[in-house]
Order: C-alpha cells, then structure tokens, then sequence
C-alpha cells in the first residue's frame, strides 16, 4: 500500500490486544480495506507478540506497516512525516488507545471523518465516560492530581486530539468493545463478539483443573506486590491450579517470586491470551483478577464448557499512593463482568 493510494481505513494499534480486536472489527464489518500501523513500545514481550500478530493480519489479507516512533533520535518527526499522507487519505481511522501521546499527535495532523475507538483493556470503559463528561484523557490508574510539565507541554495536542475523537457534525464515532460500554452523546457502540477469534482458532481441548490469568496491577503501581503474591498462592491452592499465564509487563523479578512460593508454571503468551485460550489447552477453570478478560474470556471460549472465576481486589492491597478512583474502577469492572455473562463467571 503506496502513500499514493491509502486504504480507507487506516488503524494505529499499540498492543497486540489492539491489532486482535482491529481483525475482530474488519471481520465484523466485512474485511474492507485496511491498513494497520503498528507503533511497537520498546519493551520485547509486547514487540515479540506484536509480531506475531501481524504476521496473522497478513495472513487476513491485511496491510500491516511496523513504524518505529521511539527508537532512535528523530524517529518520532519522521513518524509524523511519513504517515501523513495515510492520515490525509484515510476516510476511516481506528485507534487502539486514545490516551497514546504518539495517537494524539497523530490525529493533530488530520481530522478524520470517522473514528473507531477498539479495546486496549479497560482503557476503552474510561474513555468512554471521559468523553462523555467532556474531561480530559487520562488513564484511570494515573497517580495525583495536577498536570506534570510533560504534560502541560502537552496539553494543547491532548485537547485537539480529545475534540477529534469526539463525534460532531462532521465525524462519527464508534466505540467497538466487548466491554459493557454507554455510548457517549452522538457515538455508537458496536459489540465485540470475538466472532474472528471463535472461527479462527480451536474449540480447544479444556484439560482438568485451573489456570490463573496475571495482571500488571503491581506494574502500574495499583496493588502492593506481597499481597498480591499471596492471593495468587492461595488461588492457586484453593482451585489446584497449575498454570500462571503471565500479563506482558509482569516484571521477571514477581513471575519468579510467584514461581518459587507456589509450584505455578509460568506462561508467557506469545499471542493474546483469547488467542491462547480458544487454541488450548485450557483448564476447566480460568482464575482472573479484574481485567478485560473477565469480559472478553467469556466471548472467545462460548460453547467450550470453561468457567471463568474473578478474584476481587481487596482494599488493603491498594497501594497508599493509588489513583482514588482505582478501588471503584476495578470493582466496576468485576461487577460489569457478573452482570454481563451471569452464571458463565463466579467469584473467587
């Protein structure tokens, strides 16, 4: 695909969870032309999964370009220079995560007509109530209250960017989510119903006894490591759970602390783990903290007989220092969940 002639829709993703659910929409909306535009972080699980998933968009049929935007001096110039006349041409453009600095300056150059928010986590539920209020986009998560200089040096692109992904007169937006999301005022949402992913991959082979998903919540700075180890300890004998599959930003240091104190096999995914999951094995039972696949598990492994168990975070296990919105968001996310897919999910 030449700058010459861009495909209509254009999709910037960051994350392998991204680029999954922009295959999820382009099935769901009948494979149109696409090119997607990955802007791979630095840190090598996610690049290595990012990979991989390209290398399955290809296999769609799909034009994926790997555009460096954080290596090197001057890659983030040449990023904007070189992608522009793909924004320019682009009547449709998709977003994996509109909190992105890198997405934000992107969308400065060009107002699309359209705009398609996917899933990066729960990031897509906080968006969507953000827009909804008008507020500024910031992560749920994100400690403190007044603006860092980096971001007040910012805040001009962040306010064009926010207005841009907003609906108006002249842009439609859609949010496609297998999140229990409120359309803001003028935005529609589209499920998410990991149709792609069901006729892609398995059913799996569901094994005996339990797997146990992680979570980056210490990562980001949310949760205390020393509870949170001892909740994944008692889990895991409680259930008889014999597989860890590891979060992407799961520090090696808590895996092995995790390892050694409990026995678990640790699994780093090198797909998305609804990829993982709907390829199997899979135990009988799948054991979550609050996270997206409380949501999006149930969709992929439909049919499979798995059940899908949350474990809540305790309020002790909040770091001192966490967003006063975290205790709330992560039980909204629990709740939403049981809400949502009733007897298929249960807490641990």
């Amino acid at each position: 695909m030449t700058a010459e002639h861009p495909a209509p829709c254009l999709a910037f993703v960051e994350s392998p969870v991204q680029l999954l659910n922009v295959l999820e929409w382009a099935h769901h909306t009948g494979r149109p032309r696409l090119t997607i535009v990955v802007l791979p972080p630095t840190d090598p699980m996610s690049r290595g999964q990012l990979r991989r998933m390209a290398g399955l968009a290809r296999d769609e049929g799909v034009t994926v370009r790997w555009q460096e935007a954080r290596l090197g001096r001057g890659a983030l110039p040449r990023t904007l220079r070189e992608l522009a006349p793909l924004l320019r041409g682009a009547e449709r453009v998709l977003v994996g995560d509109p909190f992105s600095r890198y997405v934000q300056l992107l969308l400065t150059l060009f107002g699309p007509r359209a705009v398609t928010v996917v899933d990066d986590g729960t990031a897509t539920m906080e968006f969507a109530e953000r827009l909804a209020r008008g507020e500024r986009l910031v992560r749920w998560h994100r400690r403190g209250h007044g603006l860092t200089p980096r971001e007040l040096a910012l805040a001009p692109v962040t306010a064009l960017a926010r207005r841009r992904l907003a609906p108006g007169r002249r842009r439609a937006v859609e949010v496609f989510t297998a999140l229990p999301v409120e359309a803001p005022p003028g935005a529609t949402v589209t499920p998410n119903r990991f149709a792609w992913t069901r006729e892609r991959f398995g059913p799996p082979r569901v094994s005996g006894g339990a797997d146990l998903v992680g979570t980056s919540l210490v990562e980001t700075g949310v949760v205390e490591p020393e509870p949170y180890v001892a909740a994944v300890a008692s889990l895991a004998a409680a259930h008889g759970a014999t597989r860890y599959f590891a979060h992407r930003r799961e520090s090696v240091e808590k895996l092995h602390r995790i390892a050694a104190g409990t026995g678990l096999e640790i699994v780093r995914p090198e797909l998305p783990l609804e990829l993982i999951a709907r390829r199997g094995p899979i135990g009988r039972t799948v054991l979550s903290f609050p996270s997206t696949v409380v949501h999006t598990l149930p969709l992929a492994l439909a049919g499979t007989g798995v059940r899908i168990a949350v474990c809540e975070v305790a309020p002790e296990w909040l770091r001192a220092g966490a967003s006063p919105r975290a205790r709330g968001f992560l039980a909204a996310v629990t709740e939403s969940a049981r809400t949502a897919h009733g007897p298929g999910l249960t807490v641990a």
